[in-house]
């Protein structure tokens, strides 16, 4: 292995698994902030892609790392675009394992707590009774379909790797011109 390699990859795990641990605490975190009610999914959404926006700012961080230390200041969009997404891929990965983690050991009954908390929305706004049967008959096939670890895990990480691949694209957008944030002297 080249030593750029090398170093390569040391950016990509260091990083990977500090936006990892960044997402996963929050999963600690907001969990038992649903389940107690402080937190809702209306404002829930906002928490969780705050977390990893701020998680997946270290893509930025680690490009940046490793075009000013080891590329002397200069990285192409191809290569930047590889160290961030694999970043993310690193810390969408610590995000799914963490969510397994939590579903098997945490939190068995997401799924129905999840399910029974959308019918309890629905029967506030006032939903009719074909509506709450529909809900009822869709939350059903979600709950069959959540169980399967392996379609749960895939679910997992289509909910955060796109956010991880946006801003690997802005900051490989950014880090590509070496007069953005150069490097000190």
């Amino acid at each position: 292995l080249s030593k750029t390699s090398t170093t390569m990859k040391k950016t990509i795990i260091s990083y990977g698994l500090m936006a990892g641990a960044i997402v996963s605490a929050m999963l600690f975190i907001t969990q038992p902030l649903f389940r107690n009610g402080t937190l809702n999914h209306q404002n829930g959404v906002y928490v969780g892609f705050t977390s990893m926006i701020v998680a997946f700012s270290l893509i930025f961080f680690g490009v940046k790392s490793y075009r000013d230390n080891h590329l002397n200041g200069s990285i192409t969009f191809g290569k930047a675009f590889s160290a961030g997404i694999l970043i993310a891929l690193v810390g969408s990965l610590c995000y799914a394992i963490t969510w397994e983690f939590i579903m098997r050991f945490v939190y068995p009954d997401f799924a129905q707590w999840y399910s029974q908390c959308q019918i309890d929305q629905l029967v506030k706004e006032g939903a009719s009774d074909i509506k709450l049967a529909e809900a009822k008959l869709e939350l059903q096939k979600f709950e069959e379909m959540y169980a399967n670890p392996f379609i749960r895990f895939g679910f997992t990480l289509l909910e955060i790797l796109p956010v991880g691949l946006i801003i690997t694209l802005i900051s490989a957008g950014l880090l590509r011109n070496s007069k953005f944030l150069p490097a000190e002297s």
